[in-house]
């Protein structure tokens, strides 16, 4: 599902609810400075909750040093 531009899938999480995945974004959003792509939620065995993110990098411009000799 596609939450505030951020995809969040669920793993192990069959009932997840919209209200519930913005909570996760917004969670990983206080915590990183970074624009987010996507971030995965997934129920452990021990009844906690993994959440990974990926952010969007700044893209760089690669720069190259050419000489004459």
């Amino acid at each position: 599902m596609i939450v505030e531009g951020v995809e969040v899938v669920a793993v192990g999480l069959d009932d997840l609810t919209e209200a519930e995945a913005k909570n996760y974004v917004e969670y990983v959003r206080e915590r990183v400075s970074d624009p987010l792509k996507s971030i995965k939620v997934k129920m452990c065995d021990d009844g906690k909750v993994d959440v990974s993110y990926l952010a969007k990098g700044e893209k760089f411009e690669r720069i190259r040093r050419i000489t004459g000799c």
